[in-house]
């Protein structure tokens, strides 16, 4: 059987001079994948060696079949290493050092982000701190803390995500003002940006959104104060576009009051946006029920103050003439990149 065993080793020599004369000569991606085939595929020299380990006797069969799994391996890694200088030559003939490099396009700030960071800035120059708090809120400090005890028919004109039976995701920032005025006696002056959730959706509403919640409390504040900060956000935001108030009805807030703005989408002459009226509301707005400062602790007797919340998406909106809410999220570049 010692003759076997020669004539094995010398068809397993041969075959690796020939794998190497075949790699050799492989000079595209296709002469490479023939030498691949003829050397290791189903009916290939190796496989055809591999077979006749069992034409040899029991006691050399464990060495040749070790040394054909030797040049099985070392062809794989001479296929690959010639596939990547293969690679490589096509990246270096593709290349012209000539031509001009390719420039990454930057990204841009998202026009929520600025419209944010613009009314932030305009209530911080009027000597407003900014205050957050957490996104996922006690059913205490988003409802009952705010005038909104639980089974209050105020509570469906929000919309809202329960985690579980007291906890839900906050429906508006103003949650900010109870937690400032819990740990904080006025006078205070506070805005409070953050996102929202409300199960809302349309042209005009997400079911994520961003609100700025501010308040105000001291000695004397009165809806004069309140129109003077407002009129000067709008006027800062919006330039001389007319601005009213319209009485309304929020639980924390007595007395209330909408705020709209002429709608600049159409002008003021009816669109789908302000739903034909010309004016599209951008805050609400009055003056800090009693019931919500003895929640906190806090005396109306001596105290009084104003707050508002707006959505930051209904200012932009306004303020670059978009007609859907939901071309902020859409992610499209082109829109996106207008701003």
């Amino acid at each position: 059987m010692h003759e076997g065993k020669d004539t094995f080793r010398e068809r397993l020599e041969g075959l690796r001079a020939l794998s190497r004369g075949l790699l050799a000569g492989a000079r595209d991606a296709a002469s490479l994948e023939e030498a691949r085939v003829r050397l290791l595929g189903r009916k290939g020299e190796l496989t055809a060696l591999l077979r006749s380990v069992g034409e040899l006797s029991v006691a050399e069969r464990p060495e040749a079949g070790g040394l054909a799994n030797q040049l099985k391996a070392e062809i794989a890694a001479a296929l690959e290493a010639a596939a990547h200088e293969l690679a490589a030559g096509r990246r270096a003939e593709a290349l012209d050092v000539s031509l001009p490099g390719r420039v990454r396009p930057l990204g841009t700030v998202h026009p929520i982000t600025q419209v944010m960071e613009e009314v932030v800035a305009t209530f911080t120059r009027m000597g407003f701190e900014v205050e957050e708090g957490p996104e996922v809120e006690l059913d205490y400090y988003n409802f009952e803390a705010l005038n909104m005890p639980r089974d209050h028919p105020a509570r469906d004109m929000q919309d809202s995500f329960f985690v579980s039976d007291r906890v839900v995701l906050r429906t508006h920032t103003s949650p900010i003002q109870v937690r400032v005025m819990e740990k904080r006696q006025p006078p205070l002056r506070v805005i409070g940006p953050g996102k929202a959730f409300r199960c809302d959706s349309d042209v005009s509403h997400t079911p994520m959104f961003h609100q700025v919640e501010g308040f105000m409390v001291d000695e004397g504040v009165s809806m004069a104060n309140l129109k003077a900060v407002l009129g000067q956000f709008a006027e800062q935001t919006f330039g001389a576009a007319p601005l009213r108030f319209r009485p309304s009805f929020f639980p924390f807030t007595e007395p209330s009051a909408e705020v709209d703005i002429r709608c600049t989408v159409c002008g003021g002459s009816g669109c789908r946006v302000c739903k034909g009226t010309g004016w599209l509301e951008i805050l609400g707005a009055g003056l800090i029920d009693p019931e919500v400062f003895r929640a906190v602790g806090v005396d109306p007797e001596r105290w009084s103050g104003f707050a508002f919340g707006m959505g930051i998406e209904r200012i932009a909106m306004l303020k670059y003439g978009i007609d859907d809410i939901r071309l902020f999220f859409d992610n499209d570049l082109r829109f996106l990149g207008q701003f």
